[in-house]
């Protein structure tokens, strides 16, 4: 049965870590909101009043009659379904939990661009985002990437995998993750990355994946702009 994968069209956003599963597993997916009708279908089933539970945002995916909402949800949901995740329930767990820490650095990311309200235009709070920004370039960056790289670390050496010895979920995740980072704040990254040799490499590693090489040169894969969750402001960054 083919995947549903419901996002907003014209930005990678939250949607590009199911969508990276989606590829790296050869599923059968369709990224509704890029077709014809598409946004009209996904804001129908988010406004649905007679259904139990309705999402409350993208994105979300619809397998059956079965509808999944967030991000690290849908892919705890296809971990084991397109092996990219540990079979056993502490392994599900475990990478659950990597997953979710790194929902909470994207949050943060977002919060750069606008610190006071997601409603409000960047312009309109300019200078709480470069204090904001300062705050997360000394403390928040350094805090996540750490801790991420603390984590690479602990699987030896060969091949690079945040959970034992196989490629899951997360690493796709931290290669976007790396991927968003470079483009929101390069003179950062640049000054950044010599600390976090493995998460650089993972990079490299799974950016050299077929399927994912075969994705980055396609047209399915959306680049960043000013719409979503990395942004580029000049401002904003620094070495």
């Amino acid at each position: 049965m083919t995947y549903e994968l419901y996002y907003w069209d014209g930005i990678p956003g939250r949607g590009e870590f199911v969508r990276l599963a989606l590829e790296q597993a050869g599923a059968d997916y369709v990224d509704v909101a890029r077709n014809d009708g598409g946004m009209a279908r996904m804001m129908a089933m988010m406004k649905n009043r007679t259904a139990g539970v309705v999402p409350l945002a993208p994105p979300f995916l619809k397998d059956g009659d079965l509808v999944i909402s967030h991000a690290a949800n849908i892919l705890l949901y296809l971990g084991n379904r397109l092996r990219l995740a540990p079979e056993d329930e502490a392994g599900r767990i475990t990478t659950h939990g990597l997953q979710l820490a790194i929902t909470d650095f994207v949050a943060e990311i977002h919060d750069t661009h606008h610190p006071i309200g997601v409603s409000l235009y960047y312009e309109d709070q300019k200078d709480e985002a470069l204090r904001r920004t300062e705050n997360f370039l000394d403390e928040r960056l350094p805090k996540f990437l750490g801790y991420f790289e603390k984590q690479l670390a602990k699987n030896g050496q060969g091949q690079i995998h945040a959970i034992g010895d196989m490629l899951t979920y997360v690493d796709l995740s931290l290669f976007h993750l790396v991927e968003g980072l470079r483009y929101a704040f390069p003179a950062a990254m640049t000054a950044a990355e010599p600390d976090y040799p493995l998460l650089v490499a993972l990079n490299a590693q799974v950016r050299k994946l077929p399927r994912i090489s075969a994705y980055i040169a396609s047209d399915r894969r959306l680049a960043f702009n000013e719409q979503g969750i990395f942004r580029y402001y000049p401002e904003l960054d620094r070495g």
